[in-house]
Formats: C-alpha cells, structure tokens, sequence
C-alpha cells in the first residue's frame, strides 16, 4: 500500500511517499509554498524519485497552508495533527514539539501515547519565524544557510529585544552602524527567535523529550539558542522540514486502513 503526505507552507512544499505505512518511499522539498508554482513541482519531484505515479497512491492526506490547493488530496488535516504524528513516529519519547515554520511557531504537548495534550500557535505576527530570520538575513548580507557558522564565533551576543519585525530590522540596522560585529547580531537573533519560541513552549509545559521541527529546525544556532534558552538538550527532527509531511503520509495509511476495514 502507498500513501503520500503533502505539507504546503508558507514559503516550502514537502511530500513523502509511504510503503505499508512503515517505510519510507521518497520524500521531496520545494523552496515555493502556498500560492506558487511549488505543490506540483513537489508531487513532480517526488513521483520522479519514486517512479510511482499519482494514479499509484492507495491515499493522499494534505496539510499545511496550502492544503485547499490540492484537488488530488482525498482528505486534509491541520499541519498540528501532522507534525504531532510525525515527530512521535520518529521520536517515541517525544512530549513538546516546538514547530518554527516561515509564518507561526507552534508549541505542541504529546501524551505518551503521542495525541496531542494541549498546543498554542503564534501566527499573528512574523517575529520568531523563518520569515524573521529572512529580513534578518537580508539587512546583514549573510545567508540563511551562512548564520548558524556566525552564530557559534560570537563572543557577546548583542540584545535584539524588539518584538516586531519592523522594529527588529531598524535594531539590527542600528547594531550594525555602531559596529557591533555580525556574529554577535545573529547570535542576539536567534536568542530572540528563542525566547518567542520558549515563552509559547512554557505556557504549554516543558516536558522531555523536546524536539526542534519547522524549516528553521535546519538552523543549528537557533538551536542552540532554545536549549540555552530551555536550559536543557533539544532533539532537532531527522529532517525538521519533513516531520508534517511524514506525519500526513502516516495519518494517510491509518485512513486507507480504516476505509478497508469497513468495506
């Protein structure tokens, strides 16, 4: 049997292909989310490295933002239930999930049976996102994939307190013409980023394990600062941008079951 989960975010389209409900087929991700070309370039890329067709998949579950794109889906559940089943699938000892995605940050509490306790969701404004981190990135000419390197050379982080990303960025710009070295302002991006991340992981509880998903997951200095942050170690996924993906795949297969057995 073959299932596949679609995750269409904000600025990234991910799939992953399902054998049996265990193994896993393929998994593909685009750098295009919700309203772009990226959900059919994502199922191009992932049939091509399958070499099984649409026409193949016993179930297909979407999520995500863009998750009403997607007229082959047979059915839709939200991106919490997905990345919950996800992360619990890979990380049975799992218990809070932080989930920095491009647009929100999620804090999300397990059972130990792995359903969902209790989960909070910032997604009314950008600071603490992917997003954040791309302004960011922008205004200090350094690359996404260039600032955990930064971030592991600073000696003083350099405070960014502002809570708004507009204000962040006129920081950040004022940090850089006072000559505060580039390292120093990343590392204080990623403790901001962190303390958002934390305060909405704390009003959900922080329990062991805690595991790190979301595109910014990628970023092992906002890592880093979330466990300076917890003051305590972090699991970042096997592949943080996939976990929502993984989960709906998952959630595909326990549907196609339910709908045999009740033939």
């Amino acid at each position: 049997m073959y299932t596949m989960g679609i995750d269409v975010g904000s600025s990234s389209s991910k799939a992953v292909i399902l054998r049996d409900g265990r193994e896993v087929v393929a998994e593909a991700v685009v750098q295009a989310g919700t309203g772009s070309s990226g959900p059919g370039r994502v199922l191009e890329e992932i049939t091509a490295r399958s070499g099984l067709t649409i026409q193949d998949m016993d179930f297909i579950l979407a999520t995500g933002y863009g998750r009403s794109a997607l007229p082959m889906a047979d059915k839709q559940m939200s991106e919490i239930t997905c990345h919950a089943k996800g992360v619990f699938f890979e990380e049975p000892a799992a218990r809070t999930i932080i989930d920095i995605g491009g647009q929100d940050v999620k804090a999300i509490a397990l059972t130990e049976q792995g359903t969902i306790r209790q989960f909070y969701m910032n997604d009314k404004c950008a600071a603490g996102t992917g997003r954040f981190l791309e302004v960011m990135s922008r205004v200090l000419e350094v690359g996404l994939d260039e600032m955990a390197a930064y971030h592991f050379r600073s000696q003083r982080p350099a405070p960014v307190s502002s809570t708004c990303t507009v204000f962040a960025e006129s920081e950040v710009i004022s940090l850089l013409s006072q000559g505060v070295a580039k390292e120093d302002i990343i590392a204080g991006v990623h403790f901001s980023v962190a303390a958002k991340a934390c305060a909405l992981a704390q009003r959900v509880g922080v329990r062991d394990a805690v595991v790190l998903t979301g595109g910014v997951g990628q970023n092992s200095g906002v890592a880093d600062a979330i466990q300076k942050e917890l003051g305590q170690r972090i699991l970042v996924a096997r592949d943080p941008q996939l976990t929502g993906a993984l989960g709906a795949a998952l959630l595909a297969y326990e549907e196609q079951m339910r709908k045999e057995k009740s033939a």
